[in-house]
């Protein structure tokens, strides 16, 4: 029997009886912190947030880590944060604050709000491959994210090993639309080792997130970039060829030369229900030397006269697919 997928206001109520939860833990550690005597305050980075629990490696010991408890105020938390903390003799310690972020990766929950996943990444990777094949219009979803957070994101195509000569013109036809926009594509297996140095020397002294559909690999990924961190993999399922969900929480691993990789939750798409329709274009950074050209200032690039945008995609300036993937995106959130 197929599991009954769950209405938005169902998932929407689950959130908050979890967040009700998190919010009570919370409330207890207030006043665990408070009864347990507590060592001096140093800083910490963020491994992963489980539960009611923050596992921290603090600088004073960075080769182990601490479960922490956080105060009610501190606000969200997760892997790749600075924090400021404090051990207890308890054994567990007690995080005071959350430092100032470079940058934050975030997506909407249930409710459209957003939810922070990964913090002070300096590259956003978006897995994907040859199977389950890569959708534009789902790629550009995350470009539009990424755009609109203000993160440098590159395109991964991870399991060469699957690449057939059924499929190899269109993923080349694919990836050079990105390409020619001025996006990174990196080519990878996890399985077969091609690229992976590569990919690792791109890597190296940066902290970057995995992001993508389940079964496009982070998890294989993560074992080949760091034979021995051992992050548990899943197998497609036979009919939909989509992958079982293997990782929960949002990890972050170190790469033995510097840097740091976050392998985050798999999700088979990304949210834009945040958005308002007309902010979508702002994720579509090779529209911008026409967009603002056109004849009239509320030009909706659609049926108007003397649209730019319409005139540089039948010129070939722009991609027919992405001004395709653009309309198909915002009519999805008018349709929400």
């Amino acid at each position: 029997m197929s599991k009954r997928k769950l209405t938005r206001r169902q998932s929407w109520r689950i959130q908050k009886i979890q967040d009700e939860k998190a919010a009570r833990m919370a409330k207890k550690a207030d006043i665990a912190g408070d009864s347990d005597e507590l060592e001096d305050e140093e800083e910490g980075l963020v491994v992963s947030h489980f539960g009611t629990f923050v596992e921290v490696e603090p600088g004073s010991t960075p080769d182990q880590t601490v479960q922490c408890h956080f105060r009610a105020n501190v606000g969200a938390i997760v892997a790749g944060d600075r924090v400021v903390m404090r051990q207890g003799k308890s054994g567990y310690g007690v995080i005071e604050t959350v430092l100032p972020r470079s940058s934050l990766l975030s997506r909407p929950d249930p409710r459209g709000n957003l939810k922070p996943v990964a913090a002070n990444i300096d590259f956003m990777v978006l897995v994907i491959t040859p199977e389950p094949a890569p959708s534009s219009v789902l790629i550009d979803r995350y470009l539009v994210a990424a755009e609109l957070q203000k993160l440098n994101i590159k395109i991964l195509l991870n399991k060469t090993d699957l690449i057939t000569e059924m499929n190899e013109v269109m993923l080349d036809d694919l990836l050079k639309v990105y390409r020619d926009i001025g996006y990174d594509v990196w080519e990878c297996s996890a399985k077969t080792l091609h690229g992976l140095d590569e990919l690792k020397q791109q890597l190296d002294q940066h902290t970057s997130v995995f992001v993508g559909q389940s079964g496009v690999g982070k998890s294989s990924l993560v074992n080949g970039l760091m034979p021995g961190v051992n992050a548990k993999v899943g197998e497609l399922s036979e009919n939909s060829k989509l992958g079982r969900h293997t990782t929960t929480n949002a990890r972050l691993f170190h790469f033995p030369s510097g840097g740091d990789l976050i392998d985050s939750p798999g999700i088979r798409e990304f949210g834009l229900w945040h958005l308002e329709p007309d902010h979508v274009i702002d994720g579509f950074h090779d529209f911008e030397p026409w967009r603002f050209e056109c004849k009239f200032r509320d030009c909706k690039h659609q049926q108007e006269p003397g649209c730019a945008l319409q005139d540089a995609v039948e010129r070939g300036a722009v991609h027919p697919q992405r001004f395709e993937n653009y309309f198909a995106i915002r009519q999805a959130l008018l349709e929400q």
